[in-house]
């Protein structure tokens, strides 16, 4: 258990421009907040959300592409690191159901929809052609089985019939940044 007033040390998994990262460390930063975000993982080198670790003195690094590098790797760090919960935020890759079960904390994923609908890739464009009349996002346990951990928060916007798959997108990323750090705290 965590010590009364020091916060939880998380890592964020990232792939890319880490929007998701950067709204969990501004969260992070606030007196009330219960984590702290200690260490970012990147499977690409040019990840922008590196960038943004660098800038805010967090231990981040780059581990080659290839799965069972990365995960060998991030087992290590996420040991010496002593992090209690992984956050994955744009990770485009998914875990080996071997990693899920070594690692031994929680770990946390945000999903453009509203799990358990549209399990997977291209959710705004597959919501908008089934005629959805909401979409949103979802904060989600990782399990062996894609997008389909335990429901931690979900947020729902309404799809207007002005929508198209940038449109909503921007929308529920909006949403993503508050329910991400929302269903952080709840769980610490």
């Amino acid at each position: 258990m965590v010590a009364l007033n020091s916060k939880s040390k998380v890592a964020v998994f990232i792939s890319g421009r880490g929007s998701n990262l950067k709204a969990l460390i501004k969260n992070s930063k606030l007196k009330r907040s219960k984590y702290k975000v200690s260490l970012v993982l990147s499977n690409k080198s040019n990840a922008k959300g590196l960038d943004f670790a660098k800038k805010n003195k967090i231990k981040n690094y780059f581990i080659e592409k290839k799965l069972s590098t990365f995960e060998n790797r991030a087992l290590k760090l996420i040991r010496i690191h002593k992090i209690q919960i992984i956050c994955l935020a744009g990770f485009m890759r998914i875990l080996s159901s071997n990693f899920i079960k070594k690692v031994s904390i929680p770990i946390l994923n945000i999903h453009p929809s509203l799990l358990p609908k549209l399990k997977g890739l291209n959710t705004h464009e597959r919501a908008i052609k089934a005629k959805y009349k909401f979409s949103g996002c979802t904060v989600h346990y990782v399990n062996e089985k894609l997008d389909s951990g335990k429901t931690i928060i979900q947020k729902k916007v309404k799809i207007l019939k002005s929508d198209n798959p940038i449109t909503l997108a921007k929308k529920i990323l909006k949403l993503e940044h508050k329910a991400y750090a929302e269903a952080l705290e709840k769980i610490v």
